[in-house]
């Protein structure tokens, strides 16, 4: 792998099956007793946070305390960012400090591949989010859930989704988790098609490496995965459509379209949901709905990148029995 992750996009498919396999890997450890590895014990990473958030904060808070890695967290509120602060002085503040990572959370996209390509630290640098550009920890997660559900957790291991057919719905102008996700299933080998209103549509959409389609109804019956998208209100500065009524009945996903779906058909949401807009509370709770999964799933691919851009070349699990001593 490379030296940071800033998008989706710089994901080869090999590098992309080789996380999605050692977080496998990370998974099991989740269900030993003592769930820490000893893999980053003395790395510092900060969690550099300009936005809100929580799902992703503790995700990767949680990820890096499992390695054993001291964590420091820094949020713009209440920091001297809050003060005028820049970017480049924040980032020379913490290499002053030593740190080995960052990963960023910023509302501006670009900051994250600003930092990693700038001469102000000498760390790893991992995007947990910029502006409408990329997150591709969560492509990640979502591609382990998919994969585990759709093709097998032992099954998946070593493979791909080729041939699955992935449908995201909704706001997909405002979404840097459909781009990242387009990218990264593209990769995969993924069939994905986008379902929006026009409006709710980046301009250029059409030279996406996937298929656009403004009918719910007609693509859930061939979908494997359904990820609804959180309409983003905090981004936008116009009326995209004309009521929530209305925004829900065209691209809401209820009960009654959950039924049209195959039989093995997931339904995805990145969180968080705003049930009774994109989604309802009866396929919110339903079964074969991963939210919940796709939060634990969180944990597992990002100690997987956190050890692969930190840690070594080495298994992230070592599975060997010790030797005898007799016996060197």
């Amino acid at each position: 792998m490379k030296r940071h992750l800033i998008s989706a996009a710089d994901l080869t498919r090999d590098d992309a099956v080789l996380i999605l396999d050692t977080a496998e890997e990370m998974a099991r450890v989740a269900d030993r007793p003592i769930k820490k590895l000893p893999t980053l014990r003395g790395r510092t990473v900060v969690n550099l946070f300009f936005e809100d958030s929580t799902r992703t904060r503790i995700s990767f808070e949680a990820a890096e305390k499992r390695l054993s890695a001291d964590v420091i967290n820094f949020t713009a509120k209440g920091s001297s960012v809050s003060k005028g602060e820049s970017l480049k002085d924040t980032a020379q503040t913490l290499e002053a400090m030593g740190v080995d990572a960052v990963v960023i959370r910023h509302g501006a996209s670009g900051a994250p591949y600003r930092l990693a390509t700038s001469d102000w630290i000498d760390a790893a640098v991992i995007n947990a989010g910029d502006g409408t550009h990329q997150h591709p920890t969560q492509a990640l997660l979502d591609a382990f859930t998919m994969r585990r559900r759709l093709v097998g957790k032992d099954a998946g291991l070593g493979q791909d989704l080729a041939g699955k057919r992935i449908t995201l719905v909704g706001d997909v102008l405002h979404s840097r988790v459909a781009r990242s996700n387009v990218d990264l299933l593209h990769t995969l080998g993924a069939e994905v098609t986008l379902v929006a209103p026009p409006t709710l549509l980046p301009v250029g959409v059409d030279h996406w490496t996937c298929d656009v389609s403004y009918d719910l109804d007609s693509v859930l019956p061939k979908s494997d995965a359904v990820m609804m998208l959180r309409v983003q209100r905090e981004r936008m500065n116009a009326a995209f459509f004309p009521t929530e009524r209305e925004y829900s009945r065209r691209y809401g996903l209820d009960g009654e379209r959950m039924a049209r779906m195959p039989e093995h058909g997931i339904v995805m949401h990145p969180g968080p949901m705003v049930r009774g807009m994109e989604i309802t509370a009866e396929v919110a709770d339903s079964d074969r709905c991963t939210v919940v999964e796709q939060v634990a799933n969180g944990v597992h691919t990002r100690m997987a990148v956190l050890y692969l851009l930190l840690g070594g070349n080495e298994p992230a699990v070592s599975h060997a029995r010790p030797v005898d001593s007799e016996t060197k």
